[in-house]
């Protein structure tokens, strides 16, 4: 299926690792070019090599397009400076910015009572703050030019709050709404702006060492391969997803074949929000 996105211009948060790396290296392999921003300059020159490698690839993906490019940018999303910059080397590399993915993130698990004011702050910073800059970046450029894409990586979390972290949940929240919001001012402008609600992923969030299933091992007083096991169990598909498959949903959003998606939340989470919209 041939998705429209070749030669097409893209910037990529969080595109060191995870989700934001597989959904780069999809859209390279479509035939768009990708700026990857992140704050690791070590971490991002490995992703790039990893973008220019076809290991798991799907086969035939890319084929009748070719394959884009990779380009790095190291930046802390949360600098006000950061989205213009973003933006500025995107046009400067690529000569446009056509589709923007806001990825990049991150948890801890902690109670609602030991909860900081910077722990409250910086959730509201990285998931909302940042990502609105970057859409005030790109978006009028998209506009002007008819045509974007604008994929927010929200979580299953913005849709029922948990107690694992519920200054993250309701900055995902925050996201969801942020995004519906852009999503109707410039739907008309030819710019779609849909957002993603991932449950639990196999990552590296959830799975490096002190990653969240070490934290909630801690808190709970078990083990990592428990909570694991548990979390999967409460999943109507009965497994954590992996960083590829929430890729391929966020892929689609950017593509031409989403013409008739705006302002949607799309759940891409194994069933664990049970509802029907």
């Amino acid at each position: 299926m041939d998705l429209g996105l070749a030669g097409r211009a893209c910037v990529v948060t969080g595109g060191s690792r995870g989700i934001g790396l597989e959904t780069a290296r999809q859209l390279i392999a479509e035939g768009a070019n990708v700026l990857l921003v992140a704050r690791h300059e070590d971490a991002l020159r490995d992703a790039v090599a990893a973008c220019a490698s076809r290991d798991g690839e799907p086969a035939g993906r890319g084929a009748a397009a070719g394959r884009g490019e990779a380009a790095w940018l190291g930046l802390d999303i949360t600098d006000p400076e950061a989205a213009e910059r973003a933006a500025a080397e995107c046009v400067a590399r690529f000569g446009s910015f056509d589709v923007l993915v806001n990825n990049a993130g991150g948890s801890v698990s902690r109670s609602l009572p030991d909860l900081t004011d910077q722990d409250w702050r910086w959730d509201w910073e990285i998931n909302v703050m940042a990502p609105m800059r970057l859409m005030r970046a790109a978006v009028p450029r998209m506009a002007r030019r008819g045509w974007g894409r604008v994929v927010n990586v929200s979580s299953s979390s913005g849709k029922r709050p948990g107690q694992r972290n519920a200054s993250y949940a309701v900055a995902k929240s925050a996201q969801l709404s942020l995004s519906r919001a852009y999503a109707d001012f410039y739907a008309r402008h030819g710019v779609l702006i849909n957002a993603v609600t991932p449950g639990p992923v196999a990552g590296e969030l959830w799975l490096e060492p002190g990653g969240l299933a070490d934290q909630a091992a801690r808190m709970r007083q078990t083990t990592r391969e428990e909570v694991l096991r548990d979390m999967a169990a409460a999943l109507p598909i009965g497994r954590l997803a992996t960083p590829r498959e929430i890729a391929s949903v966020i892929v689609f959003l950017c593509s031409e074949r989403a013409s008739n998606v705006t302002g949607a939340a799309w759940s891409v989470d194994g069933g664990a929000v049970p509802v029907i919209i």
